[in-house]
């Protein structure tokens, strides 16, 4: 067994881990009133977010989904990130675990020429919104947003982070 974090892009045996992660933080930790079938996405990951310039990534821990994120390609070289979840035992300083999600999901942008990373979050996520402005997203107005944008009924706060 591996003690140590391995990013993977997103194959279907991750699927129950995906889903199980992402609704138990959603539902339990934040109260938020979203079930699986809120989220078809996450029932057709590689059809979903394979495409174009997206991709759907996992970490590993332990053979275990702890983390996910995601990139949604709308159109003219931008993306939507999507799907940025943490295992509460994995966030901080010692796995990094949504540093190196992050890093990996901007890294594919560049290498696929996105000019511009869009996301959409809750008003509740506030350790997410301290997370993208350290990591230079900044906030935008929902006016601001592309029209091809995929706004979900639980975002309420916006930002933008421009690919270098």
């Amino acid at each position: 067994m591996m003690n140590s974090l391995i990013l993977k892009q997103y194959r279907n045996e991750y699927q129950a881990q995906v889903v199980d992660l992402i609704l138990h933080i959603q539902q339990q930790e934040y109260n938020i009133p979203i079930t699986k079938n809120d989220q078809p996405d996450l029932f057709k990951i590689e059809e979903f977010y394979h495409t174009g310039n997206g991709n759907f990534w996992v970490a590993i821990y332990n053979n275990k989904v702890v983390g996910t994120i995601s990139l949604l390609d709308i159109g003219d070289n931008r993306v939507a990130l999507r799907k940025m979840f943490v295992d509460k035992e994995f966030r901080g300083a010692k796995f990094k675990t949504a540093s190196h999600l992050l890093t990996a999901a901007i890294e594919w942008a560049k290498e696929h020429s996105v000019e511009v990373i869009y996301l959409g979050t809750t008003p509740q996520f506030l350790a997410a919104h301290r997370f993208y402005e350290k990591n230079e997203f900044t906030r935008i107005n929902p006016n601001e947003l592309p029209e091809s944008f995929p706004v979900l009924q639980v975002d309420k706060l916006f930002y933008q982070y421009f690919v270098q």
